[in-house]
């Protein structure tokens, strides 16, 4: 499974955000290039910590089934998230689609310095993770919302 702790991985993001324009539609969804941007920006700071987000009961803390979820199943468009990461697109003047551009790359590197930190927040749904799944579930949530928008 692809890391977003792989450096070969975060430059490809890096890469792919480049051909993303803010006017770009989305192929689903409601969000717009410039609140998807927000939302993977502090999905991003809730892994680091930066963005605390308060827990909730989920059938997603079962061991087998978040398993699934981070490493077998693609993420179902629409899927639920946290409010917390909806809170700054939800206020246009809160977001500006070059800052959300270059805070991206700059929560990549923070992201990619902490490659050997050992212990991680826990997620708001799928409870305790570890390095790897937090790595393989940013990797994945990026993706996803950049698919979103064919890039």
């Amino acid at each position: 499974m692809i890391s977003i702790f792989e450096p070969g991985a975060r430059e490809t993001l890096v890469r792919r955000l480049a051909t993303l324009s803010a006017d770009a539609p989305a192929r689903w969804g409601k969000f717009t290039a410039t609140r998807m941007l927000a939302h993977v920006n502090d999905g991003l700071r809730m892994a680091t910590g930066e963005l605390p987000v308060k827990a909730r009961k989920s059938f997603l803390r079962n061991a087998v089934v978040r398993y699934l979820v981070i490493y077998v199943f693609p993420f179902p468009k629409g899927a639920p998230t946290a409010p917390e990461l909806l809170v700054r697109g939800a206020h246009p003047d809160r977001v500006e689609f070059n800052a959300e551009r270059t805070a991206f790359a700059d929560l990549l590197a923070t992201i990619g310095s902490q490659s050997d930190r050992v212990t991680w927040p826990d997620h708001p749904a799928f409870g305790p993770m570890t390095r790897k799944d937090w790595g393989v579930l940013g990797y994945k949530h990026v993706h996803h919302h950049f698919t979103q928008f064919g890039v």
